[in-house]
């Protein structure tokens, strides 16, 4: 996916574009939680992982161009301690919820959570849906 965006990058949408991608890995992990088949599982896998990647370069460039340029040191180490604390955070929610629920449950909720907190963030944030260049800070929130 890398590879592809390198080669043909987003050129308008972008917010929509990420919410989308949010949105597509929560189905492709409660796709993979549900599969009893080795490829339909593979095949979830893989778009769990573009879609993140797409959804992890948009959110970076909107901070990079939405941040003023005396505050984009700052805003990035407060970002990476957020991402730093969410995957920790993240992971033993998962390890509690497979202990309680079990491991398919477990990933099938966390899928459903992605999609709650896509929409969520989608009508608390119109700004977020309607960014649509990654080039250019005009167009920018």
């Amino acid at each position: 996916m890398a590879i592809l965006l390198a080669y043909k990058p987003l050129k308008r949408r972008a917010g929509m574009t990420m919410l989308w991608c949010v949105a597509g890995f929560g189905v492709a992990t409660i796709l993979f939680a549900v599969s009893r088949s080795l490829i339909v599982s593979l095949a979830a896998l893989f778009f769990v992982g573009a879609t993140d990647m797409v959804s992890v370069i948009v959110r970076q460039m909107l901070i990079q161009l939405g941040t003023p340029d005396e505050m984009r040191g700052r805003v990035n180490a407060v970002d990476m301690v957020f991402i730093g604390a969410s995957n920790e955070l993240g992971q033993f929610e998962s390890g509690l919820t497979a202990q309680w629920f079990g491991t398919v449950p477990a990933v099938v909720l966390g899928g459903f959570g992605t999609l709650a907190v896509t929409g969520l963030w989608a009508w608390w944030f119109p700004e977020l849906r309607r960014a649509e260049s990654l080039t250019d800070r005009k167009n920018q929130f």
